[in-house]
């Protein structure tokens, strides 16, 4: 794996980082592999770790009356976290699973400041990550408030197009406020047009 190449298309992605800067991340983080299913941030845990996702995907979800409630995907070039927890230091409202094998940059929350810290250029590629990451959940929570589940399923699979074939249908149907009955319908309405 070339993790220069990686942090490259990242740049190119979020805010470009000097040589200086990749190698200090580089440095200060370091290669995961986790498999799928694996649960790396429980509801209460600390979150002290991020992780940028090379190969894989994994989700963030919560439990409410033992119902299981997806919040949150990530995929190839973005980055995971139990976001309220990294950056406040405070438990995790939720549980972050690896939803395929997946290959990762982890990292803590140490690393970002101190990197942050050190090079502007990291500071400048951390805030647009979170930026972008609050304008997705921004554009989430409208979709949901605003759109049809027939429109919020649409909107998902513009934007992930091989979503159905990487993420269960049932964690699908919870993230867009819906049953998996009401999916199958969606999903059965769309195949047949």
């Amino acid at each position: 794996m070339n993790s220069e190449k990686i942090l490259n298309k990242m740049g190119e992605i979020y805010s470009p980082l000097s040589i200086q800067c990749q190698e200090d991340f580089i440095a200060n983080s370091k290669i995961g592999t986790f498999k799928k299913g694996d649960i790396v941030v429980r509801e209460g845990q600390f979150s002290k770790n991020a992780y940028l996702i090379v190969k894989g995907c994994a989700r963030a979800y919560y439990l409410k009356e033992g119902k299981d409630i997806s919040d949150w995907f990530t995929f190839e070039n973005e980055f995971m976290a139990s976001i309220v927890s990294f950056f406040s230091k405070e438990p995790s409202p939720h549980y972050v699973e690896f939803v395929e094998d997946s290959i990762v940059f982890e990292f803590s929350r140490d690393t970002v400041d101190n990197l942050s810290n050190k090079h502007h250029d990291f500071e400048r590629f951390i805030s647009k990550v979170v930026t972008e990451t609050m304008l997705g959940l921004c554009e989430r929570l409208y979709t949901i408030q605003f759109n049809k589940a027939d429109e919020r399923y649409r909107h998902l699979v513009n934007i992930h197009p091989d979503i159905t074939n990487r993420i269960p249908l049932t964690h699908i149907a919870s993230y867009l406020g819906i049953t998996l009955e009401t999916l199958s319908r969606i999903r059965n309405l769309k195949n047949r047009i």
